[in-house]
């Protein structure tokens, strides 16, 4: 059964994440005071979004960005977005700069285990994983499925069809690993965005996807899409999501969870980093953290610094069989 590390559930802490080739040097000078055993964050920072607007990872920064602007008198947060890769690209530009971070989630373990990139998550300095949101098995009001159960069992005998929006994202790691537990065999349809992924599913184009329920719980509470299994031990506690079953109880050995948090570039000093990690503390004790969380359906499960690390270092020892397939 493949089931993700287990959390450390501690004070609750976030981190932001800053700028682009063209304004490190102006964020680098402007952000921060004190000594090396002394630093304080302050000034212009920039975060970086490897996604589009509108999207988890753009959420995520643009919520902590403000957040922690209201934590820290005088500091401004630029979210900059860039198309994946390219975005990682510039956090490797900016080690040892305080004043760049990066909104992350669990493609920093799978984009290196899938693809061919020169970093992985070691290249980065671990600030804080806000919580988790979960996978749910999703299909169109008239699809013929209504259970997971159904689905997996139709795919040991016909094609269906699963839309990913990344082959290297978290919906096709899912994917694969759901296929290595059970057996079947899935048809892959690749999509360039998430959204064009939901309006081929509500049309009928695809059969499934794999989804964030905040993504799309507007149109489950319409009715006019369904979420079969969410691929968990537990079910929700949200009202709008606590019939979903799980996938243990349909029979599917695996269970998934997308982390949320912030990196920072590598060489930054142990000041700058407890410096963060002290702000995302207060953030996280503010009403905006707990909007944050609800009005996304996430997990509350937050860790941070070395014990960010560890639970990094298990989640990729637990994914290593995707990149064997």
């Amino acid at each position: 059964m493949y089931t993700q590390p287990p959390q450390r559930r501690l004070t609750r802490c976030f981190v932001i994440a800053t700028g682009s080739t063209l304004l490190l040097g102006a964020c680098g000078a402007s952000v921060g005071s004190g000594g090396d055993d002394d630093w304080t964050p302050e000034g212009r920072v920039t975060m970086l979004v490897p996604a589009g607007a509108g999207g988890g990872s753009d959420l995520l920064a643009r919520s902590v960005g403000s957040g922690f602007e209201d934590v820290v008198s005088g500091l401004n947060v630029n979210v900059e977005n860039y198309d994946g890769l390219p975005g990682y690209a510039q956090l490797q530009k900016a080690a040892g700069d305080p004043a760049v971070m990066l909104s992350a989630e669990s493609s920093l373990i799978t984009v290196p285990q899938l693809a061919d990139v020169d970093f992985d998550y070691t290249s980065f300095t671990p600030i804080f994983k806000l919580g988790d949101d979960r996978a749910v098995l999703t299909v169109s009001e008239g699809s013929e499925f209504s259970s997971c159960s159904e689905v997996i069992g139709a795919a040991e005998s016909d094609q269906v069809q699963v839309g990913v929006a990344s082959a290297t994202g978290i919906d096709a790691a899912v994917t694969l690993l759901t296929e290595q537990a059970t057996g079947v065999e899935f048809e892959r349809v690749p999509f360039d965005a998430g959204s064009e992924l939901v309006t081929s599913l509500l049309s009928g184009d695809i059969d499934i996807a794999l989804l964030n329920p905040g993504e799309v719980i507007g149109q489950y509470e319409a009715g006019k899409l369904k979420g079969l299994c969410v691929f968990a031990e537990d079910r929700y506690e949200y009202d709008q999501l606590k019939d979903i079953p799980t996938s243990v109880e349909e029979g599917i050995d695996v269970t998934f969870s997308q982390f949320r948090g912030i990196i920072a570039p590598a060489d930054i000093t142990d000041a700058e980093r407890d410096a963060w990690v002290e702000v995302a503390e207060e953030f996280t004790e503010s009403d905006a953290y707990d909007e944050y969380i609800e009005q996304n359906y996430l997990q509350p499960n937050a860790v941070f610094g070395e014990e960010f690390s560890t639970y990094l270092e298990e989640m990729a020892e637990s994914l290593s069989g995707v990149s064997e397939q």
